[in-house]
C-alpha cells in the first residue's frame, strides 16, 4: 500500500437549510463521511474537506485556489444528480438530486483538470465526472434499463453484491493485476447513460451493462471514476476487489505529479 503525505481534497456532502432540522438548528452544513474519511486515512493520506460558500457571497478564497493547494482530489457519493445538470427534465419528484451541489463539483473538476490534479470519482462523484464532461445519466436504472440488476438494495445496502466485467488491458484491469472479473458492491439507483468527452469505458456490470468505472482517456491528467465504494467494504469481504488497489493506483499519480 502507498504511503503518503499527500493533502487530498475531498468534495463535501451537504445539509442545506432546513427549519425541521434541530441539528445546529436546521442551518445549512457541510460534511464529510466516516467511512470516506477512514478509508482515506488507512491509505496514509490527509483528507481535507473542500468547502465553497454560497450563491451571491463573495469570497476572496475560490475552488481553484484551494484545488491549487491540494495534491488531489476525491468526490464522494451522496445524494441523486439533478437531471437539470445534464439537460433533462426530472422523471419524478422523489430524485430532485441536488444542483447546487451538483455546480461545485462539476467546477472540482474543471478545477482538476486545469491544475493538472488528479481525480477519483466515488458513486455520485463517478456520475458527476461524466456530466462535467457533457454525458448524461439514467435518473432511474430499475425503470431504464432492460433486465436490470439489483444495484440498490436498501436493507443489504453495502452488502449488495454484483459482478462487473473490466476491460481487458485497461487501466483498471492493470490496477488489479490483469483481472476482467471482479465482484463490488452496489448502492445506487442512477447511472451514467451518454458517455461524457474524453473519457472511455473502463468496466461494466456483468448482466445488464450498466457502466461501472470510466476514465479520463489522457497521458497527461489521470481522472477515474468508479460506480461502487470500496470505502464501505469490510474486512470480511475477501470476495470483493481489493479496496485499497484504485486508491493506490490515485496515489501513485498524485505523487507523480507533487
Amino acid at each position: 500500500m502507498i504511503r503518503t503525505s499527500a493533502r487530498i481534497g475531498v468534495s463535501a456532502s451537504v445539509f442545506h437549510e432546513d427549519p425541521d432540522r434541530r441539528v445546529y438548528n436546521g442551518r445549512p452544513l457541510l460534511y464529510l463521511e466516516q467511512s470516506m474519511a477512514t478509508w482515506l486515512m488507512e491509505a496514509g493520506v490527509r483528507p481535507y474537506v473542500i468547502p465553497f460558500a454560497p450563491e451571491g457571497v463573495e469570497v476572496a478564497t475560490s475552488l481553484h485556489d484551494l484545488v491549487e493547494g491540494l495534491d488531489g482530489v476525491v468526490l464522494q457519493g451522496g445524494v441523486d444528480v439533478a437531471p437539470e445538470t445534464y439537460g433533462e427534465a426530472h422523471m419524478s419528484e422523489q430524485w430532485p438530486g441536488d444542483a447546487v451541489r451538483d455546480a461545485y463539483e462539476i467546477a472540482l473538476v474543471r478545477a482538476c483538470l486545469e491544475h493538472d490534479k488528479p481525480l477519483l470519482g466515488i458513486c455520485r462523484g463517478h456520475q458527476i465526472l461524466n456530466v462535467a464532461r457533457g454525458g448524461t445519466l439514467y435518473q432511474d436504472v430499475p425503470t431504464q434499463v432492460d433486465d436490470p440488476l439489483a444495484h440498490m438494495d436498501r436493507p443489504l445496502y453495502e452488502r449488495n453484491y454484483h459482478p462487473i466485467a473490466i476491460e481487458p488491458e485497461s487501466r483498471l484491469s492493470g490496477i488489479y493485476g490483469g483481472k476482467t472479473r471482479g465482484l463490488v458492491n452496489s448502492v445506487h439507483h442512477q447511472a451514467i447513460k451518454d458517455v461524457g468527452e474524453g473519457l472511455v469505458i473502463e468496466a461494466r456490470a456483468a448482466g445488464d451493462g450498466v457502466v461501472e468505472a470510466v476514465r479520463l482517456d489522457s497521458d497527461e491528467r489521470w481522472a477515474m471514476g468508479l460506480q461502487w465504494h470500496p470505502e464501505f467494504q469490510h474486512a470480511d469481504e475477501d470476495e470483493l476487489l481489493d479496496r485499497f488497489a484504485v486508491i493506490d493506483a490515485f496515489l501513485q499519480a498524485v505523487d507523480a505529479r507533487r
